[in-house]
This record gives structure tokens, C-alpha cells and sequence, in this order.
């Protein structure tokens, strides 16, 4: 039996819109999540996450566990209040930073073994290991298996060979993990492009049993197309269910096309990266408010988002507060970018009780 009831509401095609119900409160999917990286949804407060629309936020097991520790996050009460966020938490399992930062020494069948990107100190990161930070050191309440990142573009046999090994990691994951009240645990499907190894991925996920399931190693430089391509595929291969979460995405086109296909959760660094370097996003693409034909509109960035920062402050002056190298210009353009995420996720769910998700797809511009 799964940890946390998801209900599906309505379906227009492959697209599903419901509730996964948490003992910290209910999301509605299709959501997004603000990546809260180091327990910080960078640029804003707890508070304006949660008044741009968030439900549920990640936090990050590679940059915790180095820095403050995941010990001391735990001595302090747990990663909900010290950061003081009181609704659900979903932690990645340190696998892809792993590997994408830390300089990596070894992938062995026991655990990867890195040395910190801050000081050189050298960790092993083993399914087990992953599993006592996430659960139990900073009691997230939906945790990930550590998979195995395989970068772009990846032959077949070694797209296979991490896909096979993020199995037999994902079977680790789920018996460190045990039944647990209150605490969800998502495997991960891997296998790149290749159609075989995606659904062999799944297979052995199914065949293990998780609480939800996450697409994982895309958005890795593919590409839009190759993208979809996969998603036509990948997401009906995993149960129809329970939640399916796509890692690390996207743009907002890549989110209403990935819904379409049948898939409930995202999460990206997008709208607080894009913020602190002085890009807003919109329906129709993004804005660069360095651009000097900002400089004299009086316009908001959308008035139609019930955000003081998408709706109080006009163009020309986020253009200053940018050009002038501004703090609150960073602050402002992350917290309206979150809040157009969040606008968009209720969009793509009224869309899809409507029946007209594919009318909304034609707005949703790719940027």
C-alpha cells in the first residue's frame, strides 16, 4: 500500500490533474516544486514561497550533507524547521550532484565515493547512506533512490549498464527505506533515449514497489524534441497510479508538454536562476529586463498574477533595480517567477478539467 493517496480528479488524453495527499498538507498536481537547495528557495523567504503558490519545495542531500551536515540539521529539529517550512519536503538523493559537481573518484557497486566541491574531503554516498539523510536525518517527507546520472549523449551499453545498477540501487533504496507512516520513497526511471532500457527500468521499479515514480536523466542537454520524444513513452510506462515526477524540468513549454504525456510533478532551478540574472519569465517567453526598451514602461510584468512583484512594480523600475546591480531586483524577478510557475501549474490544472489542454499548449510559448 502506498504511503500518501493520489487522487486523480480529471484527465484530458494522458494528462491527469489530482491531489497527492501529504500528512503536511494536500498538492495539487500537476505541481511544481521550488528547488530549496542548501534549505533555501534562493533570493526569498518561506513566506513568498508559500504566497506565490507553493505546496511542497526540494531540498538538496549533496549540498546539506556537506554543509551544515545532515547531522546538524537533524540536532536542530529537522530540515522542515530550520528552514522553517511547514508543508511537505521532497529530497533528491545526492546522486546527481554527486556527479555533476563533486570530482567524482569511483562508481562501484557499493556506493560512488567524491570529494567535496567546497573543501576536497572525500564521502561515499551508498543507497543506504542516501536513505539516512533523506528519512531520518532530515526527515523529508518524500525521499528519492540514488540513481546513477548518465550524461549526454550515452551509447546504449553504458545507458544500460548505470539504468541496471540505479535498479539494483533502487532495490537497496526500498529495503533501507522499509514501511514507514507519514514518509513516502520514489524510484527513479532510467536508460537515456533508448525506448528497451526505459521500460526495463520500469519494470524493475515496478517489480520492487515505490510510493511514486520519477523520470530521471533527462533535460541532460538532449534537447526539446528528444525530450518529448521519450515522454511519449517513458511516463505510461510507469503506473498510471501513482504520482510520476519528472527530475530537473524545465521551461515552461517542456512542463505543459510533459503534462500532456501523462506526467504530475516537476521541479526546476529555473524561475530563481533566471531571476538573479535579470530574466522574468511569461506565457508568451521570456523578458530580459537589462534590455534598455524597459527603461521607460510603466507596465507590471503581469498583472493577472496575484503577486506584489509580478503586479505592483513596473517594468522600468525592475529594469533599474537590475542595471543598478539592486538586491531587491534579484528578489523581486525570483519571487514573480515563481508565482508565474505557479500560475501556470493552476493554468495546465483548469486546462485539463476543462478539456482544453490542447488549445492551452498553442499559448505556452518555449522561450
Amino acid at each position: 500500500m502506498a504511503a500518501f493517496p493520489f487522487v486523480i480528479e480529471a484527465t484530458d488524453g494522458a494528462a491527469r490533474a489530482g491531489r497527492l495527499e501529504t500528512p503536511r498538507g494536500a498538492v495539487p498536481t500537476p505541481a511544481f516544486m521550488p528547488v530549496g537547495t542548501a534549505g533555501t528557495v534562493k533570493a526569498l523567504t518561506m513566506e513568498q514561497v508559500r504566497a506565490a503558490g507553493a505546496r511542497i519545495v526540494l531540498g538538496n542531500t549533496y549540498h546539506l550533507m556537506l554543509r551544515p551536515t545532515a547531522e546538524r540539521v537533524r540536532r536542530l529539529g529537522g530540515l522542515h524547521a530550520f528552514m522553517g517550512w511547514d508543508g511537505p519536503i521532497l529530497t533528491d538523493s545526492g546522486g546527481f550532484q554527486v556527479m555533476s559537481l563533486g570530482a567524482v573518484a569511483r562508481i562501484e557497486e557499493n556506493a560512488v565515493t567524491f570529494a567535496s566541491h567546497l573543501d576536497g574531503s572525500r564521502h561515499a554516498l551508498s543507497p543506504e547512506r542516501s536513505i539516512e539523510i533523506q528519512a531520518d536525518l532530515l526527515g523529508a517527507d518524500i525521499c528519492m533512490q540514488l540513481d546513477v546520472l548518465i550524461g549526454w549523449p550515452a551509447d546504449e551499453a553504458a545507458a544500460g549498464e548505470a539504468m541496471r545498477l540505479s535498479a539494483r540501487w533502487g532495490a537497496r533504496s526500498r529495503a533501507a527505506f522499509g514501511e514507514r507512516e507519514g514518509q513516502a520513497l520514489f524510484g527513479i526511471q532510467q536508460g537515456s533515449c533508448f525506448e528497451a532500457l526505459r521500460r526495463e527500468s520500469s519494470q524493475r521499479l515496478i517489480d520492487v514497489g515505490f510510493d511514486g515514480y520519477a523520470i530521471g536523466g533527462l533535460a541532460v542537454g538532449e534537447g526539446h524534441e528528444a525530450m518529448c520524444a521519450v515522454l511519449d513513452y517513458a511516463a505510461g510506462a510507469l503506473p498510471a497510479e501513482r504520482p510520476r515526477y519528472l527530475m530537473g524540468v524545465g521551461k515552461p513549454r517542456d512542463i505543459v508538454e510533459a503534462v500532456a504525456r501523462g506526467v504530475d510533478m516537476f521541479d526546476c532551478v529555473l524561475p530563481t536562476r533566471s531571476g538573479r540574472h535579470g530574466q522574468a519569465w511569461t506565457l508568451s517567453g521570456p523578458v530580459n529586463l537589462k534590455n534598455a526598451a524597459f527603461a521607460d514602461d510603466p507596465a507590471p510584468l503581469d498583472a493577472a498574477i496575484a503577486c506584489p512583484a509580478s503586479r505592483d512594480y513596473s517594468r522600468a523600475y525592475l529594469h533599474h533595480l537590475v542595471k543598478s546591480g539592486e538586491i531587491l531586483g534579484q528578489v523581486l524577478l525570483s519571487w514573480h517567477n515563481l508565482a508565474f510557475y505557479e500560475h501556470l501549474m493552476s493554468s495546465i490544472r483548469s486546462a485539463i478539467a476543462s478539456g482544453t489542454l490542447t488549445a492551452f499548449r498553442k499559448e505556452v510559448a518555449g522561450g
